[in-house]
């Protein structure tokens, strides 16, 4: 192996990518928040949306799995050279996405190689232990991929509501990947820490958080069934509701490293409710959108990438560093915010939508602050990884 492949941060896939994630998450949510219009091809609204859920959500589901599956299955995970020619897809599909002209079709074509070569990445190990559990995540990847390539075939010719729909079956695949990740990691994180019960799930409530956004995202990647599609979100948030009050202690709300996941996994689901509701009631789509755009995906990713990043880097989880429940204040801020965006108009909407990207940017870039240097440097403990 090249030397440049030793360095450490090509050692496990969640160093580059949260690294990355950090950073871009918080340049791009900022460039939409002031101004930033886009290409003809992919404009305003659209490169924003895209961005969020396949440029910095997609990114940090495929550094967890990637990371995860090495202890899921005691296979050796993706690094090195491969890790360096994943990052690599990745950077070329978000720089390509500011191109006028032929831009949005490299993006496109970078965004879904991107997905299906981490999906790739994941299937060896899963398939070499033989790790059955887990078939599903690697099919749900490429169902990830599957719609982010969609949504770039409604770009040519250009059809809104298309997109629309193309978009929201993006957002809710990344609703199913916190359901399969809630679903694994909430009670077992709050029972190893508070020293009480780990309270099981019934395995079709397991397998429901993943497949009921699975099978509505593909619904609505295709324009069809709409109202099947409707009804499986419905029902998936309320699933993820439930668990929410299934999985509760008081205790919780005294680390910040529980409380975050029940916040971004709660966020979920009621944006899953109202994403069911606006097929009959379309006033609750923006509502439904950014409860899981920002409450979902911002709180939760911001949370997960906090604990693995302190477990994965040989750090201390317990108590979290001082700045990390700041960055989570910062992140529930602006879901606040940008919740209270939709009730509103005018100049108030502006107003709010700038300050909820400017709270979205300061989580993200206290977390790049604190954890980079930890991502860039050998773990503290000496261990691989």
């Amino acid at each position: 192996m090249h030397s440049l492949f030793k360095h450490p941060v090509w050692a496990m896939a969640f160093r580059p990518f949260y690294a990355l994630a950090a950073l871009y998450g918080a340049l791009s949510v900022l460039l939409w928040g002031f101004g930033y219009q886009g290409t003809p091809e992919l404009p305003g609204f659209y490169w924003h949306a895209h961005e969020m859920i396949w440029g910095y959500a997609g990114l940090v589901v495929i550094a967890f799995l990637l990371t995860a599956v090495a202890t899921w299955t005691g296979q050796p995970p993706t690094r090195g050279a491969a890790l360096a020619g994943l990052t690599a897809v990745w950077l070329l599909a978000r720089i390509c996405a500011f191109v006028p002209g032929w831009g949005a079709a490299a993006s496109g074509f970078f965004g879904t190689l991107f997905f299906w070569y981490g999906a790739a990445c994941m299937a060896l190990p899963v398939f070499r232990a033989r790790n059955k559990r887990n078939y599903v995540a690697v099919f749900a990847i490429f169902v990830l991929g599957g719609t982010h390539m969609m949504f770039h075939r409604q770009l040519s010719p250009f059809d809104p509501a298309a997109l629309l729909t193309g978009l929201q079956s993006g957002l809710i695949m990344v609703a199913g990947f916190i359901g399969l990740v809630g679903m694994r990691i909430i009670s077992f994180f709050t029972s190893k820490r508070l020293n009480v019960p780990q309270i099981a799930s019934p395995q079709w409530v397991g397998q429901a958080s993943l497949w009921l956004p699975m099978l509505t995202a593909m619904l609505m990647a295709h324009g069809i069934l709409l109202p099947v599609a409707a009804l499986f979100a419905f029902a998936a948030g309320i699933i993820s509701v439930v668990q929410v009050y299934r999985w509760w202690y008081p205790a919780v709300l005294k680390e910040p490293m529980l409380w975050v996941l029940f916040a971004g996994y709660a966020f979920t689901g009621l944006g899953l409710i109202a994403v069911g509701i606006a097929y009959w009631k379309p006033a609750f789509l923006n509502l439904g959108v950014h409860l899981i755009g920002v409450g979902g995906i911002g709180v939760l990713t911001l949370g997960m990438m906090a604990r693995t990043a302190l477990g994965h880097t040989g750090q201390s989880i317990y108590p979290p560093p001082k700045s990390v429940p700041v960055a989570f204040w910062l992140m529930i801020a602006s879901t606040l915010v940008r919740v209270l965006a939709t009730f509103v108009s005018g100049t108030a909407y502006t107003h709010s939508i700038r300050c909820s990207a400017a709270l979205f940017a300061a989580a993200l870039l206290v977390y790049a602050w604190r954890y980079i240097p930890w991502l860039l440097r050998p773990r503290a403990d000496g261990r691989p990884g």
